[in-house]
């Protein structure tokens, strides 16, 4: 699976090291992923847009934008988009076997997926993977010092079959208001919320705890105001963990989750 990398995104990690401490001081919350693949294209998406930018202010979900550029054709090329987004919907409709690809698209925990817009319908899926994961999360948590950020991840519970996962690292624009000036939504002004713009794998897990240090240095200067991690199985495969940190950029010191 291709994702966005930048010069230096890759090389982030220069500390993964196994045994106690994983926590790093931190305390774990158990977050729910919510991903909406969306497009600038795509008429039907405003109302899911505006939903997703609800759900991003829950404190209990991590909420996260993916334009995609299957729509680009109708007649306005999405600013936002990456063809990498929509590898990562089609993962996750292989990985289900169902080959539901459309937008707006909303995927929760890596295992459902829901039309963006019916907000009570996401909310029941939410709960209920919540509910049916409830032996499978594996805690996550996020310190910030002054020169890096460390991620704690926990030891698999026993529960938990599969203990072969990535830790993604994820840096999105919290908002994003774009004037779209052709296509199906020609003279609308949408904003975006948690509009990915990178996801690169920083750390394999094995079932056993580790903590990840970033630099925090290198993250802030890519210029984006959100980080999230994301502890996920195979290709398109369920999410074992999340946590994330709200404006970043302005944290120095303490545990963040």
């Amino acid at each position: 699976m291709m994702w966005i990398f930048r010069t230096g995104v890759a090389g982030l990690v220069f500390a993964a090291m196994m045994g106690a401490g994983a926590h790093a001081g931190g305390k774990a919350a158990q977050f729910s992923v919510v991903e909406l693949f969306t497009s600038q294209g795509c008429s039907s998406c405003p109302p899911a847009d505006a939903l997703l930018g609800r759900l991003s202010a829950r404190e209990d979900l991590v909420a996260l934008t993916f334009p995609v550029d299957y729509w680009d054709y109708l007649g306005w090329e999405d600013t936002l988009s990456h063809p990498a987004n929509a590898k990562r919907q089609r993962a996750y409709a292989a990985y289900r076997g169902d080959r539901e690809v459309y937008t707006p698209q909303v995927v929760i925990n890596g295992v459902r997926h829901v039309v963006g817009s019916r907000q009570e319908q996401i909310e029941n899926v939410i709960a209920a993977t919540v509910k049916s994961r409830a032996g499978q999360y594996v805690p996550l948590t996020i310190d910030v010092s002054h020169d890096a950020i460390s991620v704690g991840i926990g030891d698999a519970p026993p529960g938990l079959k599969e203990k072969k996962a990535t830790l993604w690292l994820v840096l999105y624009q919290n908002q994003v208001k774009v004037p779209i000036r052709r296509g199906e939504n020609h003279g609308k002004d949408i904003t975006y919320f948690n509009v990915v713009r990178e996801m690169t794998p920083v750390a394999m897990w094995s079932g056993k705890a580790i903590r990840v240090d970033l630099p925090k240095t290198d993250l802030m200067g890519q210029g984006y105001d959100g980080c999230a991690l994301i502890l996920q199985l195979g290709r398109g495969g369920p999410i074992l963990g999340a946590a994330r940190i709200e404006t970043w950029l302005m944290s120095s010191n303490g545990p963040l989750h």
